[in-house]
C-alpha cells in the first residue's frame, strides 16, 4: 500500500508541481519584460520538462540508473509509438512545415547521439556538458527561425503553443504590480518545491515496485516512471489533435525529444553522473534510434501521418512492452 501511495503521490506532485513552475514562471517572466518568443523556447520547454528532469536526477543519485536512464529513453519510445500514434488516428497529420522536417532529423540525431555514446562511454559530466550546450544551440536556431517566420513553426514553438492551447493559455495569478509579482514568485518556490518532494516519493515507488514484481530498474523506468513523469507532455499533444491542430502535436512530440536527450540526459549527467545500463545500450537505445528514423520516414516520404501509420505506431509500442516486460 506505501509502495503505491509513493508512486502515486509522487506522480501527483510531479504534475501538479511543474503546471505551478511553468504558469509561474511565464508570469513572471513577462511582468520582467521578457519576450513572449523568449518565454516559449526557454521557460515554457524548460518547465515542461522539469518532472522528467527531478525524476532522472534524484534516480541517478539513489543509484538507479535503469530509472534515471529509462526515464528518457522510455519518454522519447513512448512519444513516438504511444503519443505519435493516438494523435495520428484521431487527426491524420500533415507535415507542411520545413521546420518540423528538420526538427525531425534533430530528433534523430539526437537519438543517436544518445546511443553512441552508451556504446563508447557512461552519462558523465563531459557529455552531459555537450548535450546541455546542443540544446542552447538548437533553442538559438529555433529563435532565429521564428524571428525570420519563413519556414514555419519549430518544435521548441509548439511545445509552449501545445501547452497553452491545453490550459486556454497561461492563467495569470491575482492582483497587479509588485503583489501579482509576489503571487508569481510563489508558484514559482512551491512548483519547485512539489516537484523535489514529488521525484524523491516517485524514485522511492518505483524502486519499490521494481523489488516486488522482481523486475529490473530499468523496466520500471522505461514504462511506469516514463509513461508517468511525460503524461502532461501526452495529454497537450492529444488534445491538440482533437482540436484538429496535428501539426502542434506532431512539433510538440518532436520538441519533447529533443529536450528529453538534450536537456534531461544532458542536466542529469552533469548533475549526476551515471551509467546507462548495457541491457538499454543493445536494446533499448536502439529502439528509440529505430522509431525516430521511422516517424521521419513517415514524415518525408508522404508528408503526412495518418491512420494507417498510426495503427502501426500503436502497434509497434504493444509489440516494444511485450518484448521488455518479462513473463
Amino acid at each position: 500500500m506505501a509502495m503505491w501511495v509513493s508512486l502515486l503521490g509522487g506522480l501527483a506532485l510531479l504534475v501538479a508541481g511543474g503546471e505551478l513552475l511553468v504558469c509561474g514562471a511565464v508570469r513572471l517572466a513577462e511582468r520582467m519584460g521578457v519576450s513572449p518568443l523568449v518565454i516559449g523556447l526557454t521557460l515554457v520547454g524548460f518547465g515542461t520538462s522539469m518532472p522528467e528532469l527531478v525524476a532522472s536526477v534524484q534516480a541517478s543519485l539513489a543509484g538507479s540508473p535503469g530509472i534515471a536512464v529509462g526515464n528518457v529513453v522510455g519518454s522519447n519510445i513512448a512519444n513516438l509509438l504511444l503519443v505519435l500514434g493516438v494523435s495520428a488516428l484521431l487527426c491524420p497529420i500533415v507535415v507542411g512545415s520545413r521546420a518540423l522536417q528538420r526538427d525531425g532529423v534533430v530528433v534523430l540525431g539526437t537519438a543517436v547521439a544518445f546511443a553512441l555514446v552508451g556504446l563508447m562511454m557512461a552519462l558523465d559530466r563531459l557529455v552531459g556538458a555537450v548535450f546541455l550546450a546542443g540544446l542552447v544551440g538548437y533553442i538559438v536556431y529555433a529563435w532565429r527561425q521564428e524571428r525570420l517566420g519563413t519556414a514555419g513553426h519549430t518544435a521548441a514553438y509548439d511545445v509552449a503553443e501545445a501547452f497553452a492551447a491545453a490550459h486556454g493559455g497561461v492563467p495569470a495569478p491575482g492582483g497587479t504590480g509588485r503583489l501579482a509579482v509576489v503571487l508569481s514568485a510563489g508558484m514559482v518556490v512551491a512548483g519547485l518545491g512539489l516537484v523535489v518532494a514529488g521525484g524523491g516519493l516517485l524514485v522511492d515507488g518505483a524502486i519499490a515496485l521494481a523489488r516486488t514484481l522482481g523486475v529490473s530498474d530499468s523496466v520500471i523506468g522505461l514504462t511506469v516512471v516514463a509513461l508517468g513523469t511525460s503524461m502532461p507532455e501526452m495529454v497537450t499533444s492529444i488534445m491538440a489533435a482533437i482540436r484538429r491542430q496535428a501539426d502542434v502535436a506532431l512539433g510538440n512530440i518532436l520538441g519533447s525529444n529533443i529536450y528529453n536527450v538534450l536537456g534531461i540526459a544532458g542536466a542529469t549527467g552533469l548533475i549526476a553522473p551515471t551509467v546507462i545500463p548495457e541491457g538499454m545500450v543493445w536494446f533499448d537505445n536502439l529502439v528509440m534510434v529505430a522509431v525516430s528514423a521511422v516517424a521521419l520516414l513517415f514524415a518525408w516520404t508522404s508528408r503526412r501521418i495518418g491512420r494507417r501509420e498510426g495503427a502501426t505506431l500503436l502497434a509497434g509500442y504493444g509489440v516494444y512492452l511485450a518484448v521488455i516486460w518479462p513473463a
